[in-house]
Formats: C-alpha cells, sequence, structure tokens
C-alpha cells in the first residue's frame, strides 16, 4: 500500500509584511527628520554651536547678575526705609524735648531769644540724614537703570537664540544683539528726554519731602519757644 504524506502549507499573511515595510519606512523618515532638524545642523556647524553656546553662556550671566542686582535694590530699600525712620524719630524726639523747655521756661524770655540754636541742630542733623538718604537713593536708581537696560539686552539676546534654534545652518552668524539693541537705545534717548524732569522728581520723591518736613521744623521750634 502506498504511504499517504500530510504537507502542510503555511501561508504568510500579507499585512504584515506591509506593516513591516511601513514601519521601516516610518523609521528612515523620522531619522531624515531628525538629520535636516535645526539643532541637529547647528551641532554639525562648528560656527552656529559655538555661537550657541556662547549666547547660553552670556544668557546665564546675565541671569547671575539680575540676582545679584536686585538683592542689592532690596537692601537699598531697607537702607532708606531706616534712615527714614530715624529721621522722622529724631524730629519727634526734638520737638518733644523743645515743647518741655518752653514749659519749664514758660516766663524766661531767654530761651526765646536763642531759639535759632535748637533749631540749627535740628536742620543740620536733618541734613545730614537727608544727604545720606540721598545718597542711598541715587545708588537705589542707579543699580535699577543697570538692571533695566541688562533684562532689555537679555530679552534681545533670547529672541537671537530662539531665531538661531529655528533657523538652524541658515542663521546668520554676522548678527550681533548688541547692534540691535544699541539701536534700539538711541531711538527711545529721545523720548527720555522729555520726561526727564518728570522721572527725576518720582525718583527723589522721598527727598523731597524730608527737605520739606526739616524745613517746616526750623520755624516752628521757634513758635513753640516764644509762645
Amino acid at each position: 500500500m502506498a504511504e499517504v504524506k500530510d504537507t502542510h502549507v503555511v501561508e504568510i499573511p500579507v499585512d504584515e509584511e506591509h506593516q513591516g515595510l511601513k514601519l521601516v519606512s516610518s523609521i528612515n523618515n523620522t531619522m531624515s527628520v531628525i538629520q535636516q532638524h535645526p539643532l541637529m545642523e547647528i551641532s554639525q556647524s562648528p560656527g552656529h554651536l559655538l555661537l550657541l553656546k556662547l549666547w547660553q553662556r552670556e544668557e546665564d550671566m546675565f541671569g547671575r547678575r539680575f540676582t545679584m542686582k536686585e538683592t542689592r535694590m532690596d537692601n537699598l530699600k531697607s537702607e532708606i526705609f531706616q534712615l527714614c525712620c530715624c529721621f522722622y524719630f529724631f524730629l519727634g524726639f526734638f520737638l518733644t524735648l523743645v515743647y518741655t523747655s518752653s514749659i519749664n521756661s514758660s516766663h524766661d524770655h531767654h530761651y526765646c531769644k536763642k531759639w535759632w540754636l535748637p533749631s540749627f541742630v535740628s536742620l543740620f542733623t536733618s541734613m545730614v540724614i537727608i544727604c545720606l538718604v540721598q545718597m542711598k537713593l541715587y545708588r537705589y536708581w542707579k543699580v535699577s537703570r543697570e538692571l533695566q537696560r541688562e533684562r532689555s539686552e537679555n530679552r534681545t539676546l533670547t529672541r537671537c537664540i530662539q531665531e538661531l534654534r529655528m533657523k538652524g545652518a541658515s542663521f546668520d552668524l554676522s548678527k550681533d544683539p548688541h547692534h540691535h539693541q544699541n539701536a534700539k537705545r538711541m531711538k527711545s534717548s529721545s523720548v527720555e528726554i522729555k520726561w526727564r524732569p518728570i522721572s527725576w522728581f518720582s525718583q527723589y520723591f522721598v527727598t523731597i519731602c524730608l527737605v520739606c518736613v526739616s524745613g517746616l521744623i526750623f520755624p516752628v521750634s521757634r513758635f513753640i519757644l516764644c509762645v
């Protein structure tokens, strides 16, 4: 008798083969997209890579300087507040002393004739404190202007870094963010000149108030001693 052999036919699904080809094709497309990405172009261009590193380092230095200047401004504000408290504490003590003297010597005209002596001492002491306040205010606004200028430069630098990352190797290496910032500063200088008196008055309003108060105390002491 003839032996009957069983034969097994293995069928390969066509769908799995297409899916494999699609996967390989998508991987190739992804690799080509990665190679064409601006950051990949920058990494392959020594000039663009060096420029990106330099700008990122400069941006990091800006951040450190911001922290230092903001801390310095906070310290100056605290010192100005303490000086103003000393100023008003001194005037309160001075007026209390003058008033007590006027009560104890209500029938003595000798204190009335020498009214200018305590008033001059008060005015001199007040002027010393006001000068210290003015110095602190000058330093505060100087640091504030430097901080605003550096923040503006940092914004320009950040825009250039973003543009470099988006354009990749097509970015113009001759572009200088500092040149654009200087041009913008020259345009805004004319506007600042028009508002300079108002700006100065607002910045040193504290000093102006202290001077007015110290000038008012001068005749008040005479009034207290001679009435």
